[in-house]
């Protein structure tokens, strides 16, 4: 008797990295059946996967759609592009762990990320609630989470640039521990993002001895990507190093013209790093633009006390010129410690509406237009706009982009923010960018290279037990697409656009993309941390 979906004759890369094959693949329920050459699958229904790719489903490393998945489940950006898996609770910063007092700054510092929607329910607190609200509410993707260390400091010590005491210390060690028993898979930091930049390495490897513990790892938003950039990786190992935690690098990347053809030091580097033991991961995003907030460039003593204290100093002359002298004069270390070109800085999303004019231009443009320089209408911006002001930074370079996307620890990450009028377009076409443009046309990676990339090598990363592979006994998280015609079609200027070549994408069986259009299925579950691995609760 047949049952369950056989794709017929599908050009198998299974996600290890071995060479693609011919073979059948059987579904049934939410499970890989069968894997057998071409023909010997048997299934009550059969997909024609004739000169298309089947893999696994994609594992974005590096998401920030922690309010986006409960706004809007459906979750179209990602699954268009093959996506069935993100990791949430980025750059330590987001939800969970917060109480009464510290959400509304969060729901402020991070609503260029998120948004902030007038009536929405925050009816969690905890690590464990928040994953819960996702499984109740429904979601397309699974879903992954890092208890996020700057909001762990903003409970246990506020936004005080300071070290903290013993008890704060314990405070926070505990409330890791929490979240890693509720279900996250490690911890995430912001070291240029208040208030988790006023860390010092002490701070960082006391709690990631507590990640090392529960079997996490470090997902770290390093100190630098400018000038102190490689110092900055150095830290990162250095705290891997003495607190025995994995690490996983977030977006790496050598940035600004100080950092231009530099690629081959980080990498030696994290080598060097590799051979010594260090269990060391990293991801990166297929782009040379950066995108973040417009406040995240303040230098860090201006973030000292939350979001109202920052705004107070936005008004008083004197504290603007502490602020002019960082940017224009010493390098801002919320600015990776270089001076800021403000012909790089571009708004791409605003939280005021009057403010609508200045997306898509520079703060250049802007200070042309205003006849005023870049420094102030920066601090009028962010005071006009309460901080909500998104930005891309184009300070990318090419040659380092290609150099760490070929290293062995290297895994795909969008680090896309699906908010504001023009985001960047990693949101919509990381995936598929990585396969057609720098696999397919420009051949930096090979096929089954670029598909490992994005399944096999992060899901040992996140130790999910059955998912990362085509194998039988395996979740059926699955992505068919055309080879020829994989590509991104999201740009600067139109950034909300669909992939071409997604033919059909299976979370747990069940399709969230069917003949390229979304279904509005939402199949999806939180993944959480097990002493085994990584499982649906």
């Amino acid at each position: 008797m047949q049952a369950g979906t056989v794709f017929r004759g599908a050009t198998l890369i299974d996600g290890s990295g071995a060479p693609r094959r011919l073979a059948d693949v059987t579904v049934t329920g939410s499970d890989i059946t069968a894997v057998t050459p071409p023909g010997r699958g048997d299934g009550a229904r059969v997909v024609d996967a004739d000169g298309l790719v089947l893999a696994p489903g994609f594992i974005d490393m590096h998401a920030h759609s922690d309010l986006r998945l409960l706004v809007e489940p459906g979750h179209e950006a990602k699954v268009t592009q093959g996506v069935t898996c993100e990791v949430l609770g980025q750059d330590g910063l987001s939800y969970a762990p917060v109480d009464d007092r510290t959400l509304p700054a969060v729901r402020r510092q991070i609503a260029g990320w998120n948004g902030d929607p007038e009536g929405f329910d925050w009816d969690w607190r905890t690590v464990g609630g928040y994953l819960d609200r996702l499984d109740r509410s429904g979601i397309a993707v699974n879903a992954c989470y890092l208890v996020p260390h700057g909001s762990v400091r903003m409970l246990a010590m506020g936004w005080d640039d300071r070290p903290a005491t013993p008890a704060e210390l314990d405070r926070m060690r505990q409330l890791v521990a929490d979240g890693l028993r509720e279900g996250a898979l490690g911890m995430s930091s912001g070291l240029s993002y208040t208030p988790g930049m006023y860390a010092g390495t002490e701070e960082l490897v006391a709690l990631c001895e507590v990640v090392a513990a529960h079997g996490g790892y470090h997902c770290p938003h390093q100190r630098s990507y400018g000038a102190g950039a490689l110092e900055g990786y150095a830290e990162m190992v250095e705290v891997a190093r003495r607190s025995g935690c994995a690490l996983h690098l977030a977006h790496t990347t050598m940035n600004f013209e100080v950092n231009a053809d530099r690629a081959d030091e980080l990498l030696a580097l994290l080598d060097a790093a590799l051979a010594e033991g260090v269990d060391l991961t990293l991801d990166s995003y297929p782009y040379l633009p950066g995108s973040t907030t417009l406040a995240a460039l303040l230098p860090s003593w201006a973030g000292e006390g939350g979001p109202d204290a920052t705004l107070a100093r936005l008004r008083d002359p004197a504290a603007r010129e502490r602020i002019r002298y960082a940017m224009e004069v010493s390098g801002s270390d919320g600015c990776h410690g270089v001076v800021t070109d403000w012909a790089t800085i571009q708004v791409s999303g605003v939280q005021n509406p009057a403010l609508a004019g200045t997306v898509g231009t520079t703060v250049a443009e802007l200070a042309r237009r205003q006849g005023k320089d870049g420094t102030a209408v920066f601090l009028e911006l962010l005071l006009t706009d309460r901080l909500g002001t998104t930005i891309l930074q184009h300070v990318g370079h090419e040659e380092n982009v290609r150099a760490v996307m070929r290293h062995r620890a290297h895994t795909a990450g969008s680090d896309g923010l699906l908010v504001g009028d023009r985001p960047h377009p990693r949101a919509w076409g990381t995936f598929p960018r990585y396969l057609g443009h720098y696999a397919r046309e420009l051949g930096v990676l090979t096929l089954e290279g670029a598909v490992a990339r994005m399944t096999g090598r992060p899901a040992r990363r996140l130790r999910l037990l059955r998912r990362g592979l085509v194998r039988p006994g395996y979740a059926a998280d699955l992505v068919l697409f055309d080879p020829d015609t994989v590509a991104d079609t999201a740009t600067f200027d139109q950034p909300r656009q669909r992939a071409a070549g997604i033919r059909q994408v299976l979370v747990g069986g069940a399709a969230v993309v069917d003949d390229g259009r979304p279904t509005g299925a939402l199949p999806g579950r939180t993944l959480r941390r097990t002493d085994e691995g990584t499982e649906p609760r």
